[in-house]
């Protein structure tokens, strides 16, 4: 987020404004002013407001189209929960793995003063889900208040996990993955190519995708700093430090309040980030098609082993590890390259 200039670049920023009002002034005269211009260039999306039901008819017709089961999601709307809350809190001196590390202890019946006061020993995590997948989710109140590319996601999102039973590790970055290039797919049949709308959803997908590979970034750093942590390398003092400046530098890039990204948010959204530039590579090499990419992973899903075959290779007492998480991760990821191979070995045969 933009912070406020000081004194040192303040010089620099006047300057800027002065020829940014001397451009708006000229183009005001061709184009109707400079609001109209930063339409053109910065689509800001309408918001969602009493046409949600109709939309979500449409989003849910164009999901049918593309290979989604009818789900429970979103046939009624909900006037007590508004949202979802919850709260995670973990050690400063551990980098969990993904939202599914049990280093960190979820909480869901806390409000956010509560849960700040675990952030005094650790790092905590407040948030709020507008709608939750695999649940039976009503329409919230803040689905209906959100903006129409958040709504999109939101309904393709939520109804993608529910067309799957892959780990959350998987199943969290294919559900972006589909949402983001199916919600481009919708506004642009729905509103025409380079309408408002359509141009502020897709502006909406593609930076959200380019954010993944930012999070891989700056997780990938601050894992290399805990191993050394852990190799003795660096003391406690110099772990907290040096993340605090890869915390610091990585929030001017992923947004969010200055000073609250920490461990817990960031293992948070690598679980939709980690594996995502693998599965885009898929949904490529499936020539970019929304429904044989649904139907490739449905066959990929039924392909996958099961969590006890997984367990028994490995070795692995219990699935409340990290160490199974990676296992199954990993075993699933190489059922999707196999099926993969497989898909084109056949088409090189016809």
């Amino acid at each position: 987020m933009a912070q406020a200039m000081n004194d040192a670049t303040g010089n620099r920023v006047i300057g800027k404004t002065i020829r940014g009002l001397a451009v708006c002034a000229l183009l005001a005269a061709l184009l109707g002013g400079c609001v109209q211009l930063r339409d053109i260039f910065i689509p800001q999306p309408p918001g969602v407001g009493d046409e949600w039901s109709a939309l979500l008819d449409e989003v849910r017709a164009f999901e049918h189209k593309i290979g989604f089961e009818e789900t429970d999601n979103f046939f009624d709307l909900s006037q007590e929960q508004h949202a979802f809350p919850f709260c995670g809190y973990a050690s400063r001196l551990h980098l969990p793995y993904s939202y599914e590390d049990p280093a960190i202890r979820w909480l869901d019946s806390v409000s956010e003063q509560e849960c700040r006061t675990f952030g005094r020993e650790a790092d905590a995590y407040y948030g709020a889900s507008e709608a939750l997948g695999e649940i039976g989710t009503p329409v919230t109140p803040a689905m209906i208040t959100s903006k129409l590319d958040r709504f999109l996601y939101l309904v393709i999102h939520e109804d993608c996990h529910d067309q799957f039973e892959f780990p959350y590790g998987i199943e969290e970055p294919l559900c972006d993955l589909i949402a983001f290039k199916a919600m481009a797919a919708f506004s642009e049949e729905k509103f025409g190519y380079f309408a408002k709308e359509d141009r502020a959803v897709r502006r909406y997908a593609a930076t959200q995708s380019r954010l993944t590979r930012a999070t891989i970034t700056y997780y990938d750093q601050l894992a290399t700093l805990y191993a050394r942590h852990q190799r003795a390398e660096i003391s406690s003092e110099a772990l907290l430090r040096e993340r605090g400046a890869i915390f610091r530098k990585a929030e001017r890039v992923l947004g969010g309040p200055r000073g609250e990204l920490n461990n817990v948010g960031l293992a948070n959204d690598m679980t939709y980030s980690r594996h995502y530039p693998f599965l885009e590579s898929v949904f490529d090499a499936l020539g970019r098609n929304l429904a044989h990419t649904v139907a490739f992973f449905r066959q990929a899903d039924k392909a996958k082993p099961s969590r006890a075959a997984v367990m028994k290779r490995h070795r692995i007492a219990t699935e409340e590890s990290v160490d199974f998480i990676r296992a199954y991760e990993a075993a699933v990821l190489e059922t999707i390259r196999q099926v993969l191979q497989e898909a084109r070995t056949r088409n090189i045969a016809r």
